[in-house]
């Protein structure tokens, strides 16, 4: 009985390395390798153009101003697959918070008797109807580095008058607007 399970166990042991002695011969097992194939590639795409990255920043950054909030700091470096995820998450959040002005449906409405977003007649400019001293005391920046309002974007237009409006002038720049709209 014990001799026939020693030979079992013998006969299992041969099949095994039988087995695998022509596996070899086939060549079934692959050669290794330093590095694997995969991780050769992601070293490879870690790399980015900091240009890209150099943009979105700049772009969060604007907005940022614009909204009124603190601008971002990252200590990556802008070359890094981190640095343009971060960023380009910062973006992401930034556009959606400055495409809800807290008080859109108010400013649209006063647009909508003021004038064209490309209004240029002086001396009020922009789909809101700014003049110039209450440009220069909401968006000096803005002012600095676009022009008048007739060039700035609806959206700059409203969060201007929206900086305003958090100021303590409310709706008053615009007082027989803002009447017809149901604001004052």
């Amino acid at each position: 009985m014990n001799q026939k399970r020693a030979l079992l166990t013998v006969l299992a042991v041969l099949v095994t390395v039988v087995a695998t002695a022509s596996a070899l011969a086939a060549g079934g097992l692959p050669k290794k390798r330093a590095f694997p194939k995969k991780a050769i590639e992601l070293v490879a795409r870690r790399h980015v153009n900091p240009k890209v990255t150099q943009r979105l920043r700049a772009a969060t950054w604007r907005w940022q101003i614009v909204i009124g909030l603190r601008r971002t700091h990252s200590a990556v470096p802008l070359n890094t697959r981190r640095a343009l995820l971060y960023w380009r998450r910062h973006a992401r959040y930034v556009r959606k918070l400055a495409a809800r002005p807290p008080h859109k449906r108010g400013w649209l409405c006063i647009h909508h008797f003021e004038g064209s977003w490309r209004d240029s007649s002086d001396p009020y400019w922009g789909g809101l109807q700014m003049d110039r001293s209450f440009m220069s005391s909401y968006a000096p920046r803005l002012l600095l580095r676009r022009g008048w309002a007739n060039r700035w974007t609806p959206l700059e237009q409203m969060w201007v008058a929206e900086r305003a409006h958090r100021s303590g002038r409310g709706y008053g720049p615009w007082p027989n607007t803002a009447r017809y709209c149901g604001l004052l």
